[in-house]
């Protein structure tokens, strides 16, 4: 059982309904894969699983019934990515093509990027970067089963980038409040002032990543926590300080509910409602935020 903080109980009874999230939170992950389409096919892998139900947000991306998906043949030579759901939505997002150069900012265990590469059809470029040498193992190791080869791998502070990118995926560390039901000790650790903390790093990358974004360039800020100072907070940080940063819309086949406008006296850009605020409840995945920019 999970020991759920009182504090925390009543900050989230304000951002939604608190029974819906509790319950959906200890409810086991469904599992997903992605097929990876440098390797293999969606009509091959769907010949080699009888238990795939699509999600409707990412043509690759199946719900599998099946027990240990890691040990199948096809984890093992990279047809597949064992991927949340939620997870495939930044991507999906950012719509990178072949010929684009691309940076994504925290880029390991390699979810995102492997699925950016087969977006790309392994052309164009894309920085792949860690700031920690541990991270970049599995990073590497998940590139090379899928097959990527458009890939620069770099270990690099984010505010250390000076180039300019057509596309930037900037999916932020965070507290992840979203990923409660793969992990109870996300509850266990949460702490105000940890927040406080991960938003001052997330403000710096998100900063870093819009000036590297060249005009008219698209970004994808991400996290997988449900945290107003982690999310719209950052997003009205960005726009507040680059009155070049423009939201757009996102239109994805997806249940959602709003963003978060006002909390705890601050209030949001009313631009805010553009981005997308997914809770465990709406679809039965993991939680996650999403924002796409442009620089104008």
């Amino acid at each position: 059982m999970v020991d759920w903080k009182e504090k925390f109980l009543e900050r989230y009874a304000q951002l939604t309904d608190i029974d819906k999230f509790t319950e959906a939170s200890l409810k086991p992950m469904r599992k997903s894969i992605r097929v990876n389409t440098l390797k293999t096919t969606v009509k091959e892998i769907k010949q080699r699983f009888e238990d795939l139900e699509q999600v409707s947000w990412c043509k690759e991306g199946f719900f599998i019934k099946k027990k240990a998906v890691g040990n199948t043949k096809e984890h093992f030579l990279g047809y597949i990515y064992i991927q949340g759901a939620a997870s495939m939505i930044p991507p999906v997002v950012l719509e990178p093509k072949a010929g684009d150069t691309v940076l994504d900012m925290c880029a390991s265990p390699g979810s995102k990027t492997s699925q950016m590469a087969a977006m790309m059809h392994n052309e164009g470029i894309i920085i792949a970067n860690d700031n920690k040498i541990d991270r970049l193992k599995p990073l590497t190791i998940n590139l090379q089963r899928c097959g990527v080869y458009n890939t620069v791998l770099t270990r690099m502070e984010g505010r250390w980038f000076k180039q300019k990118f057509d596309k930037i995926l900037c999916d932020a560390p965070c507290s992840g409040i979203g990923t409660i039901r793969k992990s109870y000790k996300t509850i266990g650790m949460w702490n105000p002032h940890t927040i406080k903390k991960m938003a001052g790093v997330q403000r710096q990358l998100i900063s870093t990543a819009f000036e590297a974004l060249k005009e008219n360039g698209t970004m994808v800020y991400s996290t997988c926590t449900l945290e107003p100072d982690e999310n719209e907070a950052v997003i009205h940080f960005l726009l507040e300080k680059y009155p070049n940063a423009k939201l757009e819309r996102i239109s994805l086949d997806i249940k959602h509910e709003k963003p978060i406008e006002e909390f705890e006296k601050q209030i949001f850009f009313s631009e805010i409602k553009k981005c997308l605020r997914i809770w465990p409840q709406d679809n039965d995945t993991e939680g996650f935020f999403v924002a796409k920019l442009r620089k104008d």
